[in-house]
């Protein structure tokens, strides 16, 4: 038997990330097998997720995947778990499309609890009505408990106990204010660094001291356990080789989409910071992450630009999503305005200069194929009304944007992360 729950806010900047790493460390450090997911398409917190759980965390997304894939998933990694940990995105009901997509349709789909995390640094009783609101707008979205954030002093709490206390949710706890635990962000997210170990056991220590354990225990979901499922002996050998570009620089993936390409090939992994030869591979995979943060060792490394370069000039396949697409980029500028050549396999130029969001669902309809995926950039592209563009891109409402999909000879690059585990794998010509 396991226990399974949801952490979820109200709103974003709840500080729900960081209460998750604090438990996920805390269950880690009493020696519990925990399982980590991130509801969404976030490959961000996943990193952090897995830091805090020393066991890589999943995706889970009714967007960009179909609901018996989440299912599937979700039931494949809890097996052999203690503790299954899923941490919430935005709000509670922020969804794509109303709430499609929410961590409440994520939290109803699986039948797992809530436990909300709720910054009160500037409430008191007032959280009553907005508590009462989230239990009752959809009953079907079971709040088993509520952890207030940003919380001083005991008086303090006192007026959101007794909140909870009338909407009748249980109160598990307050945090108070520390810098000691607050996350330093980047431009795309939370900022993976070596001080991060460190933060992590302090969330955790703060667990331990303010949060009931027991209580949080009992408002989780239990789980019977099945047998673990074991692969299914090869029969087709693999003959392919594909290769993963995975260092400082690139390194947003979804796990799924690593195991979908090890049931196809060979996998190896190569660096385009740090090594001089490109492995031999029929397909190159360039992940995206932060080659802007990397740019003089990646245009230094003129060795592997040049040989990335010739694999597209002969024919290999290559896909690249945002970061990746910008290293194939002939440069990129920096948000000083310097400008770094990069691979110049694609006569575009891409910028941090001027920074503007572009974010949200994607789905690409090209051909037969129909896939979903997510845009988060701050980048944007010029000199690229030359390139031949394929496929057409719509927003979770179903309007056409104006990303392209960029190729060449056998090369596939746009800024979109894309989902392709929940494919059939003839569904895809690789």
């Amino acid at each position: 038997m396991s226990k399974a729950f949801l952490i979820a806010a109200p709103w974003s900047n709840s500080g729900k990330t960081t209460l998750t790493l604090g438990i996920l460390r805390w269950f880690l450090n009493q020696g519990y097998r925990v399982q980590p997911f991130k509801c969404g398409p976030d490959y961000i917190d996943t990193i952090h997720h897995s830091t805090a759980a020393q066991k890589p965390a999943i995706n889970l997304d009714t967007v960009m995947m179909p609901e018996e894939h989440v299912i599937s998933i979700f039931n494949k990694y809890q097996q052999a778990t203690d503790i299954s940990i899923i941490e919430g995105v935005m709000g509670l009901f922020d969804g794509a499309v109303k709430d499609h997509g929410s961590s409440a349709e994520i939290a109803k789909l699986l039948d797992i609890p809530v436990i909300l995390v709720v910054n009160a640094s500037s409430m008191a009783y007032t959280i009553a009505p907005i508590l009462h609101g989230l239990k009752t707008f959809d009953p079907e979205v079971k709040i088993a408990g509520v952890i207030f954030n940003f919380v001083k002093t005991e008086s303090h709490y006192a007026f959101l106990k007794e909140a909870c206390d009338v909407v009748g949710i249980p109160s598990l706890g307050y945090i108070p204010p520390n810098e000691e635990i607050a996350i330093p962000s980047r431009h795309l997210g939370l900022h993976i660094d070596h001080t991060f170990e460190s933060i992590i056991e302090k969330a955790a220590s703060y667990i331990d001291h303010n949060i009931s354990i027991s209580k949080l225990l009992e408002s989780a979901k239990d789980i019977k356990n099945g047998k673990e499922e074991k692969p299914i002996k090869e029969i087709i050998p693999k003959t392919k080789t594909i290769a993963i570009a995975k260092d400082e620089a690139f390194n947003f993936t979804y796990l799924e989409n690593l195991k979908w390409l090890e049931t196809i090939g060979n996998i190896v992994y190569f660096s385009p910071i740090h090594d001089t030869e490109l492995p031999r591979a029929d397909y190159i995979y360039l992940a995206g992450g932060y080659p802007e943060l990397h740019l003089q060792k990646l245009s230094k490394n003129t060795a592997m630009r040049t040989q990335i370069k010739a694999a597209a000039d002969r024919g290999v396949t290559i896909y690249a999503e945002c970061g990746g697409m910008m290293y194939l980029g002939k440069s990129i500028i920096d948000e000083s305005g310097v400008s770094y050549p990069v691979a110049q396999v694609f006569p575009f130029t891409t910028s941090m200069e001027d920074k503007k969001l572009s974010l949200g669902y994607r789905k690409v309809v090209w051909n037969d194929l129909e896939i979903w995926g997510h845009e988060f950039h701050y980048s944007k592209v010029s000199e690229d009304d030359t390139i031949f563009n394929i496929g057409q891109v719509f927003s979770a409402r179903g309007k056409e944007v104006p990303t392209k999909i960029y190729t060449y000879q056998n090369v596939y690059a746009s800024y979109i992360h894309l989902y392709w585990a929940a494919l059939k794998q003839e569904n895809i010509c690789i």
